[in-house]
């Protein structure tokens, strides 16, 4: 659905949990200014020895981070995570949170061990996060689709049709699974679809214009809003 930025020491692969996508990252001088940008996502995260999860984020993120650090993460499809997590995503929305603030301490303490002993530490939150859907109910269905419709560049109201949900009752099952209303959900999205675009070196003017953005103002003012910077600083950073 979405396209990370490729940093320097930063490699992802596909999970077997559906719709879900593994990463390590070890941060280098060249990334350590690196934003992170919303992308309609959340993260299981481990890093030095702990677990946390990482809430949707309605703007850049600068982790204070030193060189060498190393992380890996498994990043849910949009909507998946609180199911897993058990808490709604506007919890945790904007939120770095330590997971044993959310499960218990000693449940927590036993995954951790288990994760700091495997060599592949983003396989091994893989198997505990499939062990975790095999335990809980999954996901609405719909609420892919709503992902999904939204990503396509659906409007909000025919989005909520086509759910078969009122514009409130849209707006309430978003907060719960996304984060944040299907307007936000939606900017997001599209920010990470002009992005996507624009690194493969279409003009700006075309961007726009391929991913429902009224024109280059446009693109450049909702970069700069979600992103913090602008579009060319970004692009080239």
């Amino acid at each position: 659905m979405v396209e990370a930025t490729v940093a320097i020491g930063y490699r992802e692969r596909p999970s077997r949990l559906d719709g879900a996508v593994l990463w390590t990252r070890t941060v280098t001088g060249d990334d350590l200014e690196l934003p992170v940008l919303p992308d309609g996502c959340m993260d299981l995260l481990w890093a030095g020895g702990t677990l946390s999860v990482a809430g949707p984020d309605t703007g850049a993120y600068r982790p204070a981070v030193s060189v060498g650090t190393r992380f890996a993460g498994i990043r849910f499809f949009p909507g998946t995570a609180p199911a897993l997590l058990g808490v709604p995503a506007h919890e945790l929305r904007d939120r770095r949170v330590e997971l044993a603030d959310l499960w218990s301490s000693a449940t927590v303490r036993r995954l951790t061990e288990q994760i700091d002993a495997a060599p592949d530490k983003a396989a091994a939150l893989e198997a505990l996060v499939l062990r975790r859907a095999a335990e809980t109910e999954p996901p609405d269905p719909v609420l892919r689709r709503i992902a999904l419709a939204l990503d396509a560049g659906w409007s909000v109201r025919a989005t909520a049709e086509a759910a078969g949900f009122g514009a409130r009752l849209l707006h309430r099952r978003s907060l719960a699974a996304f984060g944040y209303g299907p307007k936000t959900l939606a900017r997001v999205l599209r920010l990470q679809r002009a992005l996507a675009v624009a690194r493969g070196g279409v003009p700006f003017a075309d961007t726009a214009a391929r991913t429902g953005y009224a024109d280059q103002a446009h693109l450049a003012r909702e970069v700069r809003e979600l992103a913090g910077m602008p579009l060319r600083e970004l692009l080239t950073r």
